[in-house]
């Protein structure tokens, strides 16, 4: 992930309500983001475009002063990145083709990769892990996908995630309950769960 834009100057009150400028503020948030993309679409590229879009989302908001009553920007930054990973998912719905990785890649990596710890045992059974987790998650909602990332890599409360995502906190709970429900039963069999 490289750098997305050089420094800015501040150009509207609504920036100077954050308490700090805009790529300062935006370099201090970029990896969150773009961990909480990738998390939500599975995909490198498409998370470095989503986070870049977030910020340039963000960055609109603030010039035109759409955003001045902003209370909590790392919160308001959150909401705007999962909007624009629930629209890149909504929209590559269409698509029957997906690009899957190659067995010979995957074994490439590993065996190029230095070997101190973990063993590579370990590290096989970390990525059949990852990879039966991420095709699990393709199989929840968007909105279910949404709410467990949140919760689970982000930390966040019940009543945050609602927040971030303009939900009820019911109904931040049924869909994070039947996200769980499909994932125990789509990984049942990797830890003997019946």
């Amino acid at each position: 992930m490289g750098v997305m834009v050089e420094r800015l100057a501040p150009r509207s009150e609504a920036i100077s309500t954050i308490g700090c400028d805009f790529a300062t503020w935006m370099t201090s948030e970029q990896r969150r983001i773009f961990l909480l993309c990738f998390r939500l679409l599975q995909d490198r590229d498409e998370a470095d475009a989503a986070t870049q879009d977030a910020f340039f989302k963000a960055y609109q908001a603030l010039t035109k002063g759409a955003a001045s009553s902003v209370e909590d920007p790392a919160k308001w930054l959150t909401r705007i990145a999962v909007n624009t990973c629930l629209d890149r998912i909504r929209g590559r719905a269409w698509k029957f083709w997906r690009r899957r990785r190659e067995p010979a890649a995957e074994e490439l990596v590993l065996a190029t990769t230095p070997d101190r710890e973990p063993s590579a045992e370990d590290r096989v059974f970390a990525l059949e892990i990852n990879r039966r987790l991420a095709a699990a998650m393709e199989k929840l909602s968007p909105r279910q996908r949404a709410v467990f990332a949140l919760r689970h890599h982000e930390h966040r409360g019940v009543e945050e995630i609602g927040e971030i995502l303009g939900l009820d906190t019911g109904t931040v709970k049924a869909h994070m309950s039947r996200a769980l429900v499909k994932l125990r039963e789509e990984l049942r069999d990797m830890y003997g769960l019946i």
